[in-house]
């Protein structure tokens, strides 16, 4: 192979090396590393979870007209779903009665919520509490 060809093909590999490598740091920068995704993706799951144990509250305060004394007694109400747990460490949500009508539900979060789709569930980082009241429902 002459001189001239061999410069080209290592020419060819270069630049395509600097294309893919650009690629590479670019989605990495539009949608984050693998390691941010994860934390977002449970942190979704968390709110995720506060709002399934919300909606068994809900459920649970139809039945009995109250709001459960524990996380541990809404557990035990029959055609529940079980309760969630925190998915990392296994721990289970922090939950409070703070009344027959309302409660409150706490997770711990890896980071600050999106703020382009802020809703009742945005939180910060850390510890966040929500307190929530049962909607009122008519017994027939």
């Amino acid at each position: 192979m002459s001189g001239a060809a061999m410069s080209g093909k290592r020419l060819l590999a270069v630049v395509l090396t600097v294309i893919v490598t650009a690629a590479v740091v670019t989605g990495i920068v539009i949608i984050g590393s693998p390691m941010e995704e994860r934390t977002r993706r449970l942190d979704t799951r968390r709110v995720q979870d506060l709002q399934q144990i919300s909606q068994s509250v809900q459920v649970y305060h139809s039945r009995h007209q109250r709001t459960p004394a524990s996380l541990d007694e809404l557990s035990k109400e029959p055609g529940l779903a079980r309760v969630p747990r925190d998915p990392v460490t296994g721990e289970p949500y922090r939950y409070m009665s703070v009344d027959s009508d309302s409660y409150e539900l706490c997770g711990v979060f890896d980071r600050d919520s999106d703020t382009r789709t802020a809703s009742f569930w945005s939180h910060g980082a850390g510890t966040q509490c929500f307190t929530l009241n049962v909607k009122p429902t008519t017994v027939p």
